[in-house]
């Protein structure tokens, strides 16, 4: 069986698009270099982990890394992006010959290792492993997906995302699907000062996600002030 593929789903790093709740105390144009960090440390992730084929899902005009696919996202709100990411790379897999098992992650968890990855792509490529992979992430939502069958990406749609309910919700989805769901470990996001300090400590000292933290973030201590 070949290895099941990884998606990154990312926004193009511009000021005034991404990492806004880091605004303030950050500027937009910081807000962006923190943002351009995280792809680039999760990128750089996704190419050292097992994969059948590797694609950049993205909102903007972000090239993907040489020997990677690219997608546009399609669709308004986060839902829908979702599933049709899901959709929209099966082809890919198809022209590639690799399994339709796909593992969709963010841009949002710099701290991300290969053998996190490789646990997940590991679990979806094993023949009696679960029909899904769900990643919960510490604010309720989650950080990667997971499916051997993509198709049930549709179940994506109907469910509210960036709220605290938001992984309890998918997994209680899939599991009405009848899908064994197997949990990977609960992960933070980058949303706010706090966690970025949080997650840049969970990163190799010159990651590229710590260095900017370092030069861009305030103090978390003196936020407010």
């Amino acid at each position: 069986m070949s290895a099941p593929q990884v998606l990154v789903l990312a926004k193009t790093p511009e000021p005034g698009r991404v990492k806004t709740r880091l605004c303030p105390p950050c500027t937009p144009e910081q807000a962006a270099r923190i943002a351009a960090a995280a792809l680039a440390d999760t990128l750089d992730t996704v190419a050292a982990a097992t994969a059948g084929a590797r694609i950049l899902v993205v909102d903007g005009d972000h090239p993907a890394p040489a020997g990677w696919a690219r997608l546009a996202q399609r669709g308004g709100p986060l839902s829908d992006r979702l599933a049709n990411a899901f959709a929209d790379a099966r082809p890919v897999a198809d022209r590639r010959g690799t399994a339709a098992a796909t593992l969709l992650i963010g841009m949002d968890t710099p701290q991300l290792t290969a053998a996190h990855l490789d646990a997940a792509v590991g679990l979806l490529g094993t023949a009696d492993g679960p029909d899904a992979v769900l990643g919960p992430a510490d604010d309720g939502g989650w950080w990667a997906l997971g499916l051997r069958e993509p198709g049930h990406a549709e179940a994506l749609r109907a469910i509210p995302t960036s709220t605290a309910r938001t992984g309890r919700l998918t997994l209680a989805a899939l599991r009405r699907r009848g899908l064994r769901v197997h949990l990977l470990p609960r992960l933070r996001d980058v949303d706010t000062v706090a966690d970025a300090h949080v997650v840049a400590a969970l990163c190799p000292p010159g990651s590229r996600f710590a260095v900017a933290v370092d030069a861009d973030v305030p103090s978390a201590a003196g936020v407010g002030r």
